[in-house]
């Protein structure tokens, strides 16, 4: 029972990922991202080691869909396993196993892949495409963020969501956006929350990483 999606923003160059699913610490488990290189999700009968392998065949050369061949071809329980990628190049590709649960789907734009299992309409991860594509020029993390508020104004899961995320990555090797709402009724709406908390103070904590001297108190 979750819903998630990742995307590259061309103008910047960021890589990021937002999800949301009916058990505890989305986060931790479903999306991987990696600065200037990609997006992996892994999700379902979620094994979190595929994000992380995802990315390395993503850093060996492979595009989006060689990288979702490569790990369906790798894992022996890939009929329980749902998939997408994103490349360098904004490429997108995503697999489900015969084993997913109904109602499942996945959805593609320029820049991102949408996918959802035990949703209320296979049409959520295309509300998510659209409500991501909606405004470009918004940053990378709210429109992640629009995109999870688009696929649950369409029905979202099949039960209640408890657990929601945003990852996003700028050029660096430390993340730019790194939000969860765990354990909460609402949790949505609580990543709404905790990123317009976060957002105008986004670029004081890299100017923290990169110029300490220059860092204001917050």
């Amino acid at each position: 029972m979750t819903f998630s999606l990742i995307a590259r923003c061309a103008r910047t160059g960021q890589f990021g990922a937002a999800a949301t699913t009916s058990s505890l610490a989305v986060g931790a488990r479903v999306h991987a991202v990696a600065p200037g290189l990609g997006a992996v999700l892994t999700q379902h009968r979620t094994d979190p080691r595929l994000g992380p392998r995802g990315l390395g065949l993503l850093r060996s050369g492979c595009t989006a869909e060689q990288t979702v061949a490569a790990l369906v071809a790798s894992t022996p329980d890939h009929g329980w396993r749902q998939l997408a990628a994103i490349d360098a190049e904004g490429r997108t590709a995503h697999f489900h196993g015969r084993h997913v649960k109904r109602e499942f789907g996945a959805a593609h734009g320029p820049d991102v892949v949408a996918i959802g299992n035990i949703l209320s309409s296979d049409q959520v991860p295309a509300a998510m495409v659209a409500g991501f594509l909606a405004d470009p020029g918004l940053p990378l993390a709210e429109r992640l963020v629009r995109g999870l508020e688009a696929g649950e104004a369409a029905g979202g899961e099949h039960g209640e969501v408890r657990s929601a995320s945003l990852l996003v990555y700028g050029p660096h090797d430390f993340a730019l956006v790194d939000l969860r709402a765990d354990g909460h009724a609402q949790p949505i709406p609580a990543l709404r929350a905790l990123w317009e908390e976060y957002a105008p103070l986004v670029e004081a904590y890299v100017v923290r990483v990169l110029n300490p001297d220059d860092a204001i108190a917050l």
